[in-house]
């Protein structure tokens, strides 16, 4: 079997870190298959639709390391939508309804008053063509419904095992609305079939709506495919993604310094019996991508952890991709430079202070003259090396009072500014002899 999977956005905003997650698993699993991938362009919502939102969306996949091998648009595919629905109504498996929204909420309250489930009463069923006729006259368009077989659906969930829904007590589902826009639940059955998706992995909101669409693959003729259904993810403190990070998208993480990797390795562990932990890149992740360490518990999803791991992210990234990437923000760096700061970075961008530091002008923070003197005193006479640093805080311990943490502190923000950063041993040598002496006289430089 040739496996192919399709990631369907909307075009209706940008891509949020839930959405990425979904888009992530699919590329992983299909990838770990040797599969095929679809990116399907769910825009039949022309009000809403809008092409910076779409290229805002592939330039975020490609970001996080996902491709695709195919396109689609589902605003190019309504004859497919029509023809389907012509099909289900010449079988008897859709019907004419024209209740409004306000008639269907009071029919709901009423069921609900009265004790009985709010499942649609199939009054459309019962209209015949003096009912239709009427109803044009009228000037209403009828919404279609497909209708559902009061039976038992069941499938082998990819993610949460043994599915089963007794289709009693679902409503027969809208699929084409009045204005003749097709529902998701027809569009995405109708697509799948015609693009042959093997597999479809999707959020745990779905469940109901898969049951329905088993039998809506069936009516049309179609092979209903591998199902799973991941859990949603939620934040930190156990709150629905969307109420505490709903604003949380990929263009807004990207733009704060995390590394797409660091998300990636993230969304790509949250929720499953793995670790979380940093990855070089998505080929590894592939490798080491398993469906079936997914689990049906909430996924959290914790932004203090892009910190942690976006550090090892850096540790991870090689010399020539830091180089590329800081000259793009006019840092001009060599092998020897990054191998000092890398350890040091949060983010990528933070390589700023660390060349201001070693190449640029700082203002040295003087808290303890005293031993500054002594330190200028011994400063070594010899060119510096790596070892310099050493020997210098061994004369000035051994010939004076100061020692330890507040000789080293002190000595670090005289040179640099900060108390802290990457190992002086290695700082000294490209900060050069003049400007630390410089530095270390109060001078800005």
């Amino acid at each position: 079997m040739t496996v192919k999977l399709r990631f369907a956005p909307s075009p209706t905003g940008k891509l949020h870190v839930g959405n990425a997650r979904t888009a992530l698993v699919n590329y992983l699993f299909c990838k770990s298959k040797n599969g095929e991938m679809l990116l399907r362009i769910d825009d039949t919502d022309q009000e809403r639709s809008k092409p910076e939102y779409e290229k805002s969306i592939k330039e975020d996949l490609n970001w996080l390391g996902i491709f695709w091998e195919k396109t689609d648009r589902q605003s190019s595919r309504l004859k497919n939508y029509n023809d389907a629905l012509q099909h289900l109504f010449d079988i008897g498996r859709a019907y004419r309804c024209y209740e409004t929204q306000e008639e269907l909420s009071l029919k709901r309250k009423a069921q609900l008053m009265s004790g009985n489930p709010p499942v649609y009463d199939r009054q459309g069923l019962s209209l015949v063509d003096n009912d239709h006729q009427k109803f044009q006259k009228e000037g209403r368009l009828p919404h279609w419904r497909f209708k559902l077989i009061h039976e038992e659906v069941s499938w082998i969930d990819m993610v949460r095992g043994n599915c089963t829904y007794d289709m009693k007590s679902l409503s027969d589902p809208v699929i084409m609305r009045e204005d003749g826009r097709p529902i998701y639940t027809l569009a995405s059955v109708v697509d799948d079939i015609d693009h042959n998706i093997s597999h479809i992995i999707r959020g745990e909101d779905h469940v109901t709506n898969s049951a329905a669409q088993i039998q809506l693959f069936k009516a049309l003729g179609g092979k209903v495919p591998e199902l799973g259904h991941l859990s949603l993810l939620a934040g930190s403190e156990g709150e629905g993604l969307s109420k505490r990070l709903g604003s949380l998208n990929l263009g807004e993480l990207k733009q704060e310094g995390f590394e797409s990797i660091t998300l990636s390795s993230l969304l790509a562990k949250i929720g499953t019996s793995d670790p979380i932990k940093a990855f070089i890149n998505t080929d590894e992740l592939i490798k080491d991508f398993d469906l079936s360490k997914f689990s049906r518990n909430t996924a959290k999803f914790d932004s203090n952890d892009l910190y942690i791991m976006n550090k090892k992210s850096i540790q991870f990234m090689e010399f020539k991709e830091a180089k590329s990437r800081l000259t793009e923000i006019g840092l001009d760096i060599n092998e020897e430079f990054w191998r000092t700061i890398s350890g040091n970075l949060n983010k990528l961008n933070e390589a700023r202070i660390w060349w201001d530091v070693v190449y640029g002008e700082i203002d040295p923070i003087i808290d303890n003259s005293n031993l500054i003197e002594k330190a200028i005193e011994f400063f070594p006479e010899n060119n510096l090396d790596n070892t310099s640093w050493g020997s210098w805080c061994k004369s000035i311990s051994g010939n004076t009072d100061y020692k330890g943490r507040d000789l080293f502190i002190s000595l670090r923000k005289a040179i640099t500014g900060f108390e802290f950063g990457p190992e002086l041993s290695n700082l000294l040598p490209l900060i050069g002899k003049d400007k630390i002496l410089s530095r270390m006289s109060g001078k800005k430089s």
